[in-house]
């Protein structure tokens, strides 16, 4: 068997040009990125967007059609997945049904023909870092589904592999459960200086665990960024839709009042105010973005939208309501207010809480892009 790569003190893992064919098609195209050793870096993005395919060409299990990926100054593209030495943990877990989790966790070392006193104590000190030592003899259809997610994790990090790949290891759980195994992976992750390359299509689950996010759709990367910069400034569109601004409404900058800076906008049968940190005037169509949680029963800043209540749902402390403008645009809002379906009601939301774009810049691929609240005018 031919040893792996075990990178585990290398700087960075570099993909320059990734690209990935299926015959005239291209499920991956161009995806450079630079990951830093004890990163989390979560690849975000719809079915189809090809995160999976990236992981996989990662992973070695999908050869590549362009591009290469390096541990520092060493390809690694060319080898196979076992000469990667890299760990992986599946949707599915992939857990052996006949073997216990103890022998779960060993098949890893055992594949390495390391001493059995070692895989002993690699075991165990693997098994008591994920709260299983007690379930060490139990067979994985005895185990819930939180449990055999745990065993996965173990098996993958007991190897000690430079990098661990998670293929959205978290979906086939409850929502309840979820939420604990998300704290789980972080606490893993910094414990163990891990790093870790994770797929979801969870735009708050990825939020919450990882450093950067890529955000893919259609195999082309669409922004890379933090958390943070990913929520709060959105490069067009697409990625202001899939991290919660489900509100878009197609306008037309008609100017910018001189004495506030704001821009001032129409179109969808509204007139609104937004805050951009801009210098000059701008003209042109663009969209304007809205989270519905910015969006509040009354009118705030002379910004007013007129609609009618199309539906009502009560979310515990809130509800998630659908109402339609006079131009027959659906929007979206949370409110504590109760309202009626057929009820007319005024929405209002901040200048500050309004991100614009240019008509043009709905599906902008890659980082480039600001939106005009972000950018000056030239």
């Amino acid at each position: 068997m031919t040893a792996p790569v075990m990178a585990a003190d290398f700087s960075e893992l570099k993909l320059e040009g990734v690209t990935r064919n299926f015959g005239k098609s291209a499920a991956l195209t161009d995806l450079s990125l630079t990951v830093k050793r004890g990163e989390f870096v979560a690849l975000l993005g719809p079915s189809g967007g090809g995160k999976s395919t990236a992981l996989n060409c990662l992973a070695g299990l999908l050869p590549l059609s362009a591009g290469t990926i390096s541990l520092d100054d060493r390809r690694v593209d060319h080898l196979a997945p076992e000469q990667r030495g890299f760990g992986m943990v599946f949707q599915n877990y992939a857990l052996f049904p006949h073997l216990t989790v103890r022998g779960n966790v060993a098949f890893g070392l055992q594949m390495r023909r390391i001493s059995k006193p070692e895989i002993e104590r690699q075991v165990t000190a693997a098994l008591a870092l994920v709260q299983l030592s007690a379930h060490a003899d139990k067979h994985p259809g005895q185990l819930s589904g939180g449990q055999q997610q745990r065993v996965a994790i173990a098996r993958a990090v007991v190897v000690e592999p430079p990098i661990v790949l998670m293929d959205e290891p978290l979906s086939n759980l409850d929502a309840k459960l979820r939420h604990e195994m998300r704290g789980e992976m972080r606490r893993l992750h910094q414990e163990l200086g891990l790093t870790t390359i994770y797929v979801t299509h969870d735009q708050e689950e990825a939020l919450s665990l990882a450093d950067r996010l890529v955000v893919l759709s259609e195999g082309r990367v669409q922004q890379i960024g933090t958390p943070e910069e990913i929520y709060l400034r959105p490069v067009n569109s697409f990625v202001a839709d899939f991290v919660g601004y489900r509100n878009l409404l197609p306008m037309t900058i008609d100017g910018v009042d001189p004495t506030t800076g704001q821009l001032t906008m129409s179109g969808a049968g509204v007139q609104l105010r937004a805050d951009p940190r801009v210098n000059g005037p701008l003209t042109g169509p663009v969209t304007v973005a809205m989270r519905p949680d910015d969006l509040v029963v009354g009118q705030i800043d002379g910004n007013q939208i007129d609609a009618t209540v199309e539906s009502v749902e009560y979310q515990g402390r809130d509800f998630e309501m659908q109402v339609r403008t006079q131009a027959d645009i659906r929007l979206f809002l949370r409110t504590t207010q109760r309202l009626s379906i057929g009820e007319p009601v005024a929405i209002g939301i901040g200048p500050d809480r309004l991100v614009v774009y240019p008509a043009d810049a709905a599906s902008t691929v890659g980082a480039s892009a600001q939106p005009l609240r972000e950018r000056e005018a030239v």
